[in-house]
Formats: C-alpha cells, structure tokens, sequence
C-alpha cells in the first residue's frame, strides 16, 4: 500500500502541475500576453520531476512484486524500512536529474505554445531527460514483466504448493495492471516524442506542445481511473470515507 500511495502523491503532483501549466496557458492566451511569468520555469521543473517520479514508482512497484515472488525468503524487500529508503531515492534523483539542463539555461519558453519547455534541439540534455524519465523506467518494468511471467511458468511444470503459486500469479496480476498504467503513459506520450523527433529534422509545428499536452492530460485521467480501479484498498477507503460524509450529512438534515 506504501508504494501504491508513493504513486498517488507522484500522480497527483504531476496532474497538479499540468492543471498549472494549462491555466498559465489559458490566461496568457485570454489575455494575448506573449511573455513568461516568474513561475513559468518552476511549473515545468515541477512537471519534469513528477513525471520522473511516477514512472520510477511504478518500476518501484514491479520490482516489490516481482521480489517477493522470486525471492520469498529475502524479507528485506518487505520491510517498510526499505520501502521508504528506496522511495527516497527515487525521489532524490527524480529531483536532482533536471538540474543537468536547467542550470544551462535550456528550459525556454516557446510563444506560439505559452509553454516553458526543455528546448528541442540535438543536446545531451534532451536525449538524457527523455532516457531518464521515460525510457528507463519503462523499458525495465516490461523487462520484470516479462522475466515474472517466464518464471510463473516454470512454477507450473513443477510441483510447487498450491498457496505458493496463487500468490505468484496474483502478483503477476499487480504486475500487469502496472504494465498496463505505463502503456497508458507511454501511447499518450508517444505524441511529445513525434513532434520532438520533428523538430530535430526542422519540421516544427507551430502548436505541438498544445497537441503533445491534451494527449499528456488524458493518459493522467485515464491512469487515474485505471489506478483506482485496480487498487482496492484505495477504492474501499474512498468509498468508506463517501460513506461516512454521507452519514453526516444525512445525521444533519435529520
């Protein structure tokens, strides 16, 4: 549940930041002001780190699953301790990764778009965000997905007891619906990806970032939905607390 949450807070921050970005955008457009405010590179510094942040919580998450079915008996992957001290980390360096660029000046903000944004031209620090914060995480987690999924197999041609393979498969589920929170992340980013790829060849469009954000927007919608729906202590303590509002209100008029 730990890591569950770990991913909530990094979902929320990221969404947080969006719903930010598009209201500046909103304004400014309203407005027809064609210059940045003093937060602008702050909001996308923010966006840069959650996003980070949310895809390593779910590598996170595949790694405990996929741990605790390999490894049963190493319990130092189930401590709470060590739960925190990884989250910690993921977070330090989700924090830290964005200074490589930002220190250089190479977040700008682009007029036609009421957008500040890592600057899209063949650089270091382009190819290294978009290694770090989508790359990385996301090829890894297919990676454990896979290696769970060959390894429940082999379970079943042994002879293994009945409990020991119903938790495996049970977190071979986890795993796929977080596969499946990255594949939401990864088709509705793939948009952000084209249009970089155009501008290194010189074929800027002149709203890309405007297209690329909607496309951003709804796969945090989408991974929301998906989040609660797959996560059922999150959705019993939701409906708990409904319940209890519900309580009260009805307690008042009565």
């Amino acid at each position: 549940m730990l890591l569950v949450t770990n991913s909530c807070a990094a979902l929320c921050l990221s969404a947080a930041a969006l719903l930010s970005i598009s209201i500046f955008t909103l304004i400014n457009d309203y407005e027809q002001i064609e210059y940045e405010d003093s937060l602008c590179i702050f909001r996308a510094h923010v966006l840069f780190i959650s996003y980070a942040a949310l895809n390593y919580s779910y590598l996170l998450q595949s790694s405990y699953r996929y741990a605790i079915v390999v490894y049963p008996t190493y319990l130092f992957f189930q401590s709470i301790r060590t739960q925190i001290i990884l989250i910690c980390i993921i977070w330090i360096c989700a924090i830290t990764y964005p200074f490589a660029f930002d220190f250089n000046g190479e977040i700008i903000y682009n007029v036609n778009n009421q957008i500040c944004m890592l600057q899209f031209h063949i650089s270091f620090s382009l190819f290294y965000a978009i290694a770090f914060a989508y790359t990385i995480p996301i090829l890894f987690i297919i990676l454990l997905y896979f290696k769970l999924v060959r390894y429940v197999k082999q379970m079943n041609k042994r002879v293994v007891i009945v409990n020991t393979l119903y938790r495996a498969r049970q977190q071979l589920q986890m795993v796929q619906r977080v596969v499946i929170l990255v594949m939401i992340l990864f088709v509705n980013g793939f948009p952000y990806v084209f249009f970089i790829i155009l501008t290194l060849f010189g074929r800027e469009p002149k709203y890309y970032l405007r297209i690329a954000y909607i496309f951003i927007n709804i796969s945090m919608v989408l991974v929301t939905i998906a989040l609660y729906r797959f996560t059922d202590p999150l959705k019993e303590s939701i409906k708990k607390n409904l319940r209890r509002r519900t309580n009260i209100v009805t307690a008042g008029l009565t």
